[in-house]
């Protein structure tokens, strides 16, 4: 096709250890290729398991063209479906979060168990198979609390994720957390640009001051893991791993995953405008109140925060060429209660904050790259590691899909 063509003329020129030509962040072109051979092809963060508890929650995702239910079985199983009737194909599930004992499609009543299975459909003849009308599933995996789906007819391995996730969020027993709050904002911008944003904290000192509270914003704890022997944080893997904290740099080979456990500023012990806990019970059988934050990002679409007190996961999901959806939710444990062990603006103000920065961010940098202007300019090797880490995934990760081979940008 011509469009991937064109794709990979943009990635062939591309500039070592630089932002991506424009089209990469403009062109409507351009963005149906990402949507085509990477977040169609890709496993993407859908939902935290503790969010559907009970059999029959479910929530609904919109990726690009794909409407997707994740819900719970009546055997306590999450599974993924196609949100699309196997009648005529009207969506069955269309609030973003909802609880039936069966999804029953709105239009005809077409009624599925669960488990996807077809229950009932009226009035069509005595030929008719159910069992050959089933919803259609999309592969859905448990990340250690956190739910996967895949909308490629073959998904990638994910075996080796799911086993470093169970050992790194273990202590932190997401299964036993609630969402204590979300929220869900636009960014006008490239999602590309939002990764790239927070593969550094380059920004932070001058845009971040809740932030910069009780994050440090030292390069080698944003970068791309090559600081993992700095004495701090050195010495905090060390004080994590003896209370029994998995902590230590652990990602995959082609850097599409990573977690490291490293330490906030000073005594702070969570995101909070003085550094103490935002709420008095600790998550799961975490019992260091000091053990810091365990980052963990997933490209295409996540990046989060694993703490004493709290849990953040962030998701991120493509609207158009210059639009993208983040949703932050906050994870406690489940039996901590509003107004007694937390109180809501305290445990949500930094981040609410962050990503209300953060929005600015990104919205000026695609406004600056709209530019005819623009040309693509030189990342801080000291700085924005993991831009250069993210880019180089990226574009590796395109040309593969495109071409079978894995290009790493040259010297």
């Amino acid at each position: 096709m011509l469009r991937d063509a064109d794709m990979l003329s943009n990635l062939m020129r591309r500039k070592p250890k630089h932002s991506l030509p424009r089209a990469l962040y403009t062109d409507p072109a351009m963005y149906e290729v990402d949507l085509e051979r990477l977040w169609y092809a890709e496993w993407l963060f859908a939902v935290p398991g503790c969010e559907i508890p009970k059999p029959g929650n479910h929530v609904t995702l919109q990726i690009g063209a794909y409407s997707v239910i994740v819900v719970r079985g009546a055997d306590r199983v999450i599974r993924a479906f196609h949100n699309s009737c196997r009648h005529r194909g009207s969506r069955i599930c269309q609030a973003e979060k909802g609880s039936a004992p069966k999804l029953v499609c709105p239009y005809h009543q077409w009624t599925y168990e669960l488990d996807g299975r077809l229950l009932w459909a009226r009035d069509m003849g005595p030929d008719f198979d159910a069992r050959k009308h089933g919803l259609k599933p999309v592969h859905c995996r448990d990340a250690g609390g956190m739910i996967f789906i895949c909308l490629a007819d073959a998904a990638p391995a994910f075996d080796a994720m799911a086993e470093a996730t169970h050992a790194y969020f273990g202590p932190h027993r997401l299964d036993d957390c609630k969402v204590a709050y979300e929220s869900t904002i636009t960014e006008q911008a490239n999602w590309k640009l939002v990764l790239e944003n927070n593969r550094e904290c380059y920004h932070c000192s001058g845009s971040h001051p809740a932030l910069c509270v009780t994050f440090d914003d030292n390069p080698n704890i944003a970068g791309d893991g090559s600081g993992a022997e700095d004495p701090a944080i050195a010495a905090h893997l060390a004080r994590c791993e003896a209370a029994g904290l998995p902590a230590r740099y652990h990602g995959s080979d082609d850097f599409q995953w990573r977690m490291i456990r490293v330490p906030l500023l000073g005594k702070g012990v969570s995101y909070t405008m003085d550094g103490k806990a935002a709420v008095s019970r600790m998550v799961g059988d975490v019992t260091l109140r000091e053990a810091g934050t365990l980052l963990f990002y997933h490209y295409p679409n996540t990046w989060n925060h694993f703490l004493s007190d709290t849990v953040l996961l962030f998701r991120v999901l493509p609207i158009g060429p210059k639009e993208t959806q983040v949703t932050t939710k906050w994870l406690v444990n489940k039996d901590a209660v509003e107004g007694v062990d937390y109180e809501l603006p305290r445990l949500t103000e930094v981040w609410t904050m962050t990503n209300d920065e953060d929005r600015a961010i990104v919205e000026e940098n695609q406004r600056g790259i709209d530019s005819p202007a623009y040309e693509p300019g030189p990342y801080s090797e000291l700085q924005e590691s993991g831009v250069i880490q993210f880019v180089d995934w990226y574009a590796d990760s395109m040309t593969d899909r495109l071409t079978g081979r894995r290009l790493h940008a040259a010297e």
